[in-house]
């Protein structure tokens, strides 16, 4: 991750400050709130603000003029009925805002979620920085056979090098004509006075897409769970999954009840079709089963298999 001298003393200096509010907060997510948790190798996520907590759920679910029961195991038990019932809108009271460091190839998958407000760093007023993405040798692999959306076997050895290097050297290339482009120093002025600088909104489309860009986030809790539901599973791709990882241990810390039926219903969860369940329900009988006599397709009966932990 990498912060500047002075965004650091900015973070710290936001931190040193409080305020007097009548509004419920969450002691802790207000001791992660401003720090920078490093994703990636120059990427972060950032807790901006936050309104509403646990209680707020209940609180909306009741239509109340409190902050739900005396009970803290009631409000538990609402939150769970609730996430098992799919009831969402109470979910939808609470709202949380990021700032989020990714490179642009993650902020386009990113991006599909339209359930957000995002403000994104505009090239066209400002220079990016140079930092780009390069994947970990452990993550570098090759086109799967099997998944046309996922890697294979790991890459190794000459081969490893060769790769990393020619992500290296794009990069760093790339920036460079960027930078010449621009043709301009530190203090906005020219670098050159014998050529004109290209216009921001132009010299940026050579960047690569492993250049980081930064943007603020804001999205309420019911669709942050259903972001967090896709991009925290193990079937996402690496690089947008490690920062929906950083983005559960801020949910747990938020809205801990609504985490651990987050955890339970949804990440730990699986749904059944109709024909699904009557399969189920003919190998509890201990009627035998095949896929042929399920009416379902040789990629569900696998799926289903795998739900229960089956092997044929």
């Amino acid at each position: 991750m990498s912060l500047t001298p002075d965004q650091v003393a900015e973070i710290e200096t936001l931190r040193a400050q409080s305020h007097q509010t009548l509004r419920p907060t969450v002691p802790a997510l207000e001791a992660m709130l401003y720090r920078a948790l490093p994703v990636l190798d120059h990427g972060f996520v950032r807790v901006i603000d936050y309104m509403g907590d646990d209680a707020a759920i209940v609180q909306a679910a009741r239509v109340s003029y409190g902050r739900g029961t005396k009970k803290v195991s009631e409000d538990r038990g609402l939150i769970r009925y609730l996430m098992r019932h799919r009831h969402s809108t109470p979910f939808e009271m609470c709202e949380i805002k990021f700032h989020v460091k990714l490179p642009i190839f993650v902020a386009r998958q990113w991006i599909r979620h339209r359930t957000a407000n995002v403000n994104e760093i505009s090239a066209r007023y400002s220079i990016l920085d140079k930092e780009y993405y390069i994947p970990a040798p452990e993550q570098l692999a090759a086109q799967s056979a099997v998944n046309r959306q996922g890697r294979g076997d790991l890459i190794e050895g000459a081969q490893a090098k060769a790769v990393l290097d020619m992500l290296r050297a794009d990069a760093e290339t790339c920036y460079d004509h960027y930078d010449y482009l621009l043709n301009t120093d530190a203090d906005g002025n020219p670098v050159d006075p014998e050529r004109d600088s290209l216009a921001r909104e132009l010299a940026r489309m050579n960047l690569t897409l492993n250049t980081y860009t930064q943007w603020y986030w804001k999205i309420d809790l019911h669709n942050l769970m259903h972001f967090l539901s896709l991009r925290a599973d193990p079937h996402a791709q690496y690089e947008i999954r490690v920062y929906a990882e950083e983005m559960l241990k801020v949910l747990e810390a938020w809205v801990p009840a609504t985490f651990e039926a987050f955890r339970d219903y949804r990440m730990g969860g699986a749904a059944f079709s109709a024909k699904d369940l009557d399969v189920v329900k003919a190998l509890i009988a201990g009627k035998p089963m095949t896929q042929e006599q399920s009416g379902i397709s040789k990629r569900e009966w696998g799926e289903l298999m795998a739900k229960l932990g089956r092997e044929d």
